[in-house]
């Protein structure tokens, strides 16, 4: 079988048998499609011709290309998983990957806003436009439940329980929780489907959309990259440059932690798999409040 063949393999059981993400799929797929380039321009034509040393050298090019070490990281598991596959499925003798450890990469904490800043991206005027009221609803959202972009977009009608106060959301894996909803980001959202997205709907052109709770101006469902761009261009308005969708997420979690909120609540609100990915937010959270230490206490920087 040819390379491009047992890639195909694994697509497919990523997609059938894993239940993976369309995104995931694609991020497997093109961090196996560079290493067997790499394998590729090395003459090797089968797996069992794969060798531990040929592993590492081909995450020490992707460091000499200056790839973070979190994509590596990625890269690496990527080619972990597809060896793994080959060997259980017969292709391959033995799992040359196994030898090789996950290169260590370090643990930044995520950026986040302080609750003044949030404020100042929510509090902002907003067109009393169906695109206004829809960007308002995006970015209520976004922070008021700490919804990863793709969540945000692949939202429904029937996923609104707004009366329960309650948004049904598909995470990654489509593993679903219930994430709550309540305050200005209720109030606004409800405007926003009350009196923003009638007008935007578009059943004839985008049937497939009929029923996406945030549309475009042409209706049919918001994309990803257009809510990083109007996430980024409301925070530019108040002079926030580069503001990320994520960076929403992230400042919820941390307000969250710090208005005393349980961890392992926010883990589920969150939808972390792992509580270790929710723990971070503590370190976050601990260095805010060592901020708020050195900058409000009278003796805090000696004399």
């Amino acid at each position: 079988m040819t390379w491009e063949t047992l890639r195909d393999e694994y697509r497919a059981y990523l997609i059938v048998e894993k239940g993976a993400s369309a995104n995931t799929v694609e991020a497997y797929t093109h961090d196996i499609d560079g290493y067997l380039a790499f394998l590729d321009e090395r003459g090797v034509s089968s797996p069992d011709e794969v060798t531990h040393d040929l592993v590492v050298s081909y995450e020490t090019s992707l460091r000499e290309q200056g790839f973070a070490s979190t994509s590596i990281e990625r890269h690496v598991s990527s080619i972990k998983g597809f060896s793994r596959f080959l060997v259980a499925e017969g292709f391959a003798q033995v799992d040359a990957t196994s030898t090789v450890p996950l290169p260590k990469k370090m643990r930044t904490l995520p950026h986040v806003l302080s609750i003044e800043q949030v404020a100042s991206v929510l509090d902002q005027p907003f067109a009393e436009t169906p695109a206004g009221l829809r960007d308002h609803a995006i970015l209520e959202v976004l922070y008021g439940c700490g919804l990863r972009v793709s969540e945000l977009c692949g939202l429904e009608r029937s996923n609104l329980f707004l009366d329960e106060g309650v948004v049904r959301v598909f995470g990654k894996g489509s593993k679903e929780r219930l994430s709550p909803i309540g305050g200005t980001a209720l109030e606004v959202l409800s405007t926003y489907l009350d009196e923003g997205r009638p007008n935007l709907v578009r059943p004839l052109a985008h049937p497939e959309a009929a029923e996406a709770v945030y549309l475009n101006v042409r209706g049919g469902r918001i994309t990803r990259q257009a809510v990083h761009r109007i996430v980024a261009d409301y925070g530019a308005r108040v002079g926030i440059e580069g503001l990320h969708p994520h960076t929403l997420r992230h400042s919820f979690a941390t307000h969250m932690l710090a208005g005393g909120a349980d961890l392992r609540a926010l883990q589920e609100m969150l939808g972390h798999s792992d509580i270790s990915t929710t723990q971070i937010y503590t370190h976050v959270d601990r260095t805010h409040v060592r901020a708020e230490y050195l900058a409000a206490h009278p003796r805090a920087h000696g004399h």
